[in-house]
């Protein structure tokens, strides 16, 4: 299955560079998935679309400010650091730019030496393994350092560090938002309760995959990178149960997607409480054992992402509503606007 099959001409000026001032007040697209049929609302909408006995599944992580910017102990250099993952104790997998003047063994500074971390090896795509020096807690240096680490086609700066966090996050790991999950409000995540609409929380740190684009020109041929991923047992009875009364499963997110189409994959279409690492890839052809419908944002050409929602609605379909999206100028990723699939 050729790249090219998912690409499309997107303005750049439809690329959102900040957040609307209240994050339930964006569009949202309606795409069904079974005749293809388009309607346009608004996200307070949502519930509209959604029925009792349903179930809304969150990702609950939080964004860490992992975006560090230090300098080269030994020669005042500046370097970039992203935070993607820790593999034990104080070390952890990272971006850096520029990465060949971080080679093994060279000690970073950041805040005066608040933070140390020295270079331990490096990774087959570039990346660099560091291990960090610090006292106190991480968290609260990395809090006080850090900065959210904003995908690179947003220019602008945020203004509010939590306007790139869900009203309902948690459980700290990210290195990116699971940006669906940006329109809710506490009022509509309320709303939907009292309308005897489910909501179910899982874990899905988002890491290094978020920012790797498809280079493969067969796309079958693209690995995607590990993340970790948890479910409660509670969540997974609520799920099960849901199934068995008829509800629909409905994934905010496609880091949701991933966490329950790896459970469903592996369990015959039942929802276990597990935790591990999914590196699951969804492209056109993929039979969906855990989702029955999905709120997405509109995403970039050729990603990973616009093949998973090619994979639950159709390539053409995709397509043509984000040709529609264009025409109606809808904002486009992380900031931008909503579709429904159902």
């Amino acid at each position: 299955m050729n790249i090219e099959l998912f690409d499309f001409e997107l303005p750049e000026e439809l690329i959102a560079q900040t957040p609307l001032k209240e994050r339930d007040a964006s569009r949202l697209m309606i795409v069904d998935k079974k005749s293809g049929d388009i309607t346009h609302s608004r996200f307070k909408s949502l519930i509209e679309y959604v029925s009792p006995g349903d179930c809304l599944v969150l990702n609950d992580t939080r964004v860490m400010p992992a975006r560090l910017y230090g300098m080269k102990e030994e020669t005042g250099a500046k370097v970039e650091v992203l935070l993607l993952k820790e593999k034990e104790g104080n070390v952890w997998e990272t971006l850096v730019k520029p990465s060949k003047r971080v080679k093994v063994g060279t000690t970073l500074n950041f805040g005066n030496g608040l933070l140390k971390g020295t270079c331990v090896g490096t990774l087959e795509h570039g990346g660099r393994i560091i291990e960090f020096q610090y006292e106190g807690i991480f968290l609260e240096i990395l809090d006080q350092l850090g900065e959210m680490p904003l995908p690179p086609y947003i220019k602008e700066q945020l203004d509010n560090k939590e306007r790139y966090q869900t009203v309902y996050s948690r459980e700290i790991g990210s290195a990116a938002a699971p940006t669906a999950g940006l329109h809710f409000t506490d009022e509509i995540l309320e709303n939907i309760k009292n309308k005897g609409i489910h909501i179910a929380f899982i874990t899905l740190h988002v890491g290094l995959g978020t920012f790797r684009p498809v280079s493969s020109t067969n796309i079958t041929e693209h690995k995607m990178h590990a993340e970790f991923y948890q479910m409660t047992e509670g969540t997974a009875r609520l799920l099960n149960e849901v199934r068995e009364k008829g509800g629909r499963i409905i994934a905010v997110g496609t880091t949701s997607t991933r966490t329950l189409e790896t459970i469903a994959g592996k369990h015959g279409g039942k929802f276990v409480e597990e935790s591990g690492w999914t590196d699951i890839f969804i492209y056109p052809g993929y039979n969906f054992k855990g989702i029955d419908g999905l709120v997405t944002n509109f995403h970039l050409p050729k990603s990973s992402l616009i093949m998973l929602v090619s994979a639950l609605a159709g390539r053409e379909t995709i397509l043509r509503a984000y040709e529609e999206a264009i025409k109606e100028k809808y904002r486009f990723f992380s900031f931008g606007d909503a579709m429904l699939i159902i």
